[in-house]
């Protein structure tokens, strides 16, 4: 008996710190070849890594604890480590994806960022071949659903995420000269919190300077500059945003000058040695001690996406008929199989006739005989089921096709 593939999710548990959470992350640099990997083994396969969480959601006849098993084997993770992680599948992982999809589960509640981690991430399985059928419809509603609650919940007006609050400490604590190390996403984001302040000076460390969008060099307050040259510029910043996806720390205790900083690192795995902290003037704020400062406008955010929760709820009811519709696909194409049949004969045999027959006539032999043939299959059908006892049944079915 064939077993049937159904969605299952293995994730990082929500609760664990930034300790454990690292020694599961994935480096985008490896993303594709893991995804590869993995989908060798299970089919298809799409991994949500984020500073926050990693999850891995699969389309498979694998389940439990083979399929738990075969993903620690495949990203190199120590199964010591396996109390850490979560397992659902089916209905409560669609509903958890897209709860994580609308913020729900984020550590800032209802930061927006997710939903284009989210999009990353199915960009990345697309890229890679390695999601298609019910598994990328999943993720195509989900994103759906994401913008849509997004838009209508306007969760916005209530701005949050981690660089934002990163920011907004180092503007309560006066800070004036920044670096910020890293430039993708979540270093843009960090650049455009700090305009709005009155940043004296801004140096941005990147790998390859002319990869810098010319918009940013028009900024007279922001200094582009070489990772390798970051350690020349220390004495002249107070605050430090670091935000790098290196699999490796790059700032250790040893190269920082006697001085007062405040570090915010939003990397995982870290950015920053965590000893680092005990340098004297030194306030480091990991990604965990940055969500442990948002909660003034948690309880508002929350009341206030509670109250949209339908729209998930209707994305769920959406997602399952599509699936339920989904597994008689193969019964469509079968009718469409035997459609294209008897237009095919029908077109062949116009096209060795219309030279030596009246085409009018033809034609209307032509439609007559194609409509004989599902109006005889009909009246069959029908004769069965008389003989069946079911002929009511039948001609319900029959009337609602033909009449």
């Amino acid at each position: 008996m064939e077993v049937i593939k159904i969605i299952q999710l293995i994730g990082v548990k929500s609760e664990c710190d930034i300790e454990i959470r690292q020694k599961f992350s994935i480096v985008a640099a490896r993303l594709a070849q893991k995804l590869k990997n993995i989908y060798a083994i299970t089919g298809n396969v799409l991994i949500l890594s984020t500073c926050n969480r990693t999850e891995v959601y699969v389309d498979s006849n694998l389940q439990g604890q083979v399929l738990v098993h075969e993903l620690f084997n495949c990203l190199g993770w120590d199964e010591k480590l396996e109390k850490y992680i979560f397992y659902v599948k089916d209905k409560d992982a669609v509903k958890h994806l897209m709860e994580v999809s609308c913020g729900f589960h984020s550590k800032i509640l209802g930061e927006d960022q997710i939903l284009g981690q989210i999009k990353t991430a199915y960009s990345a399985a697309v890229e890679n071949r390695t999601i298609k059928g019910q598994l990328q419809r999943l993720f195509q509603n989900t994103i759906t659903c994401g913008k849509k609650f997004k838009n209508v919940c306007e969760i916005y007006k209530i701005p949050v995420s981690v660089p934002s609050i990163a920011v907004r400490e180092a503007e309560k604590r006066n800070m004036k000269k920044y670096m910020i190390l890293g430039f993708g996403e979540i270093g843009q984001l960090v650049l455009k919190y700090l305009n709005s302040l009155n940043a004296e000076v801004v140096y941005v460390a990147v790998r390859n300077l002319n990869k810098v969008d010319k918009v940013y060099r028009n900024y007279e307050w922001v200094k582009f500059i070489t990772f390798d040259e970051r350690k020349n510029y220390y004495k002249a910043v107070d605050c430090i945003i670091s935000c790098t996806s290196a699999p490796h720390s790059i700032i250790s205790k040893a190269e920082l000058p006697p001085k007062k900083f405040l570090i915010f690192d939003l990397a995982v795995p870290r950015d920053v040695d965590k000893d680092v902290s005990t340098l004297p003037g030194v306030n480091l704020y990991d990604i965990d001690h940055i969500s442990a400062i948002d909660e003034n406008n948690k309880m508002l955010r929350k009341e206030k996406m509670e109250k949209y929760r339908y729209i998930i709820e209707e994305a769920i009811d959406e997602f399952f008929k599509w699936q339920s519709l989904d597994e008689i696909s193969p019964e469509i194409q079968k009718i469409k199989s035997f459609g294209d049949q008897v237009c095919e004969r029908r077109i062949k045999t116009f096209r060795n006739k219309r030279y030596t027959k009246d085409n009018e006539v033809l034609v209307e032999t032509m439609i007559q005989s194609t409509a004989k043939v599902y109006i005889n299959r009909a009246i069959n059908v029908l004769k069965e089921g008389k003989l069946q006892g079911k002929e009511e049944e039948y001609m319900k079915l029959i009337n609602k096709i033909f009449c």
